[in-house]
């Protein structure tokens, strides 16, 4: 008996150094599978005085004392076999017993996760807003008016930072979905006749973008529509490149004048151009009280299937109207207009009027020139 205890602490403190094996591992995984369960019991007899030589498939076992033990492998199955009866059984009688829930992460996980790729709280105007509740402005008045309750508390404070995915935000009653939509980012090839704002009675450049829209809910199932806008504005008469998003900060950079991102127009004239009236447009003129003037101004080749003449106006401030205004001073009568590139990225060649394509990273970057 004192021989076999030995074996059992040396298979249960996995003390191997002394073991050696002469059998097949498969029946050695078998052996260790067994010792480590609370039903391992050696059923075999292990007789100093037996002469008979371990097998090829019996695990050799010597003890502190240099006592050879000999385990047989029909007894370590054995075992084993009796151990997953036990485990089968319990599960079984279990079926009534409370079940804890084991979180999916470790706690080192998520933390790393909130701290890396968790976006950080945002205005709850600015929430209202990617969610496609409203614009920024619209959300503002319906937390004034009181409509919008944080976490069953009613706010009135459009600066007031909320997390989508923590919060519990309600608008009128409805509450707000916890996953915002992703980034969007579109270029457009705007036809003439379409304005840039969702207005009621007129066309609108967004309703070009109803087949996008459908097709959302099929590719981003359980994600909410993004409420997209455009990048500044082109008049009703004018055609060309604008960008689509409902990315605020990024169509900030785009717009705003700080930021110096170019706008290229190609100009049709129904007259023809003078070098004196090519100076006046590069001189620029005063509009809404302030002094415009284009970065480049230059006349360029006729086209064969035309007698117009046209120019390249390149501007850096995008003011409403600027080109248009721009030419009326140097007493030219404007036909066409069409926008043809911001920053670095120019309108394709193949983007038919009315379609739209999707920004890649290298087009973003392109945007703004690098």
């Amino acid at each position: 008996m004192a021989a076999i205890a030995t074996a059992a602490s040396a298979f249960a403190n996995l003390s191997l150094s002394r073991t050696f094996s002469v059998f097949p591992r498969r029946s050695f995984c078998t052996a260790i599978a067994a010792s480590l369960s609370t039903e391992f019991a050696i059923a075999s007899s292990v007789s100093k005085s037996s002469k008979r030589s371990p097998g090829a498939s019996d695990l050799c076992v010597t003890s502190e004392s240099g006592e050879p033990l000999v385990f047989r492998e029909e007894d370590t199955k054995a075992a084993s076999s009796r151990s997953a009866q036990k485990k089968k059984s319990g599960n079984r009688s279990s079926g009534n017993d409370v079940k804890l829930s084991v979180p999916k992460y470790s706690k080192a996980a998520r933390r790393f996760y909130n701290e890396n790729f968790r976006e950080a709280p945002q205005r709850l105007a600015k929430v209202l807003a990617s969610a496609g509740v409203a614009s920024r402005r619209s959300s503002e008045e319906l937390i004034f008016q009181g409509k919008v309750t944080v976490n069953g508390s009613l706010c009135k404070t459009p600066q007031t930072k909320v997390d989508p995915g923590r919060d519990v935000i309600y608008v009128n009653g409805c509450r707000l979905a916890k996953k915002l939509p992703p980034k969007v980012y579109l270029a457009l090839n705007k036809p003439k006749g379409y304005i840039c704002s969702a207005g009621e009675g007129e066309k609108s450049v967004l309703s070009l973008l109803d087949d996008f829209m459908k097709s959302w809910v099929k590719k981003n199932p359980g994600v909410p529509k993004p409420r997209l806008f455009t990048v500044g504005r082109l008049d009703v008469s004018t055609t060309g490149l604008i960008i689509v998003t409902n990315d605020g900060e990024f169509a900030n950079k785009i717009s705003h004048p700080s930021f110096d991102i170019s706008r290229e127009y190609i100009a049709t004239i129904n007259d023809v151009v003078t070098k004196q009236q090519l100076i006046t447009i590069s001189k620029g003129t005063v509009i809404d009280g302030v002094h415009c003037a284009p970065d480049m101004v230059e006349l360029l080749s006729q086209q064969a299937d035309s007698s117009k003449t046209r120019i390249r106006v390149v501007v850096h401030e995008g003011r409403n109207r600027e080109v248009r205004e721009l030419v009326r001073n140097a007493g030219l009568m404007i036909h066409s207009l069409k926008r043809v590139r911001i920053g670095g990225f120019r309108l394709p060649a193949d983007l038919s009027l009315g379609k739209h394509m999707e920004l890649s990273s290298a087009n973003m970057k392109a945007l703004f020139g690098e």
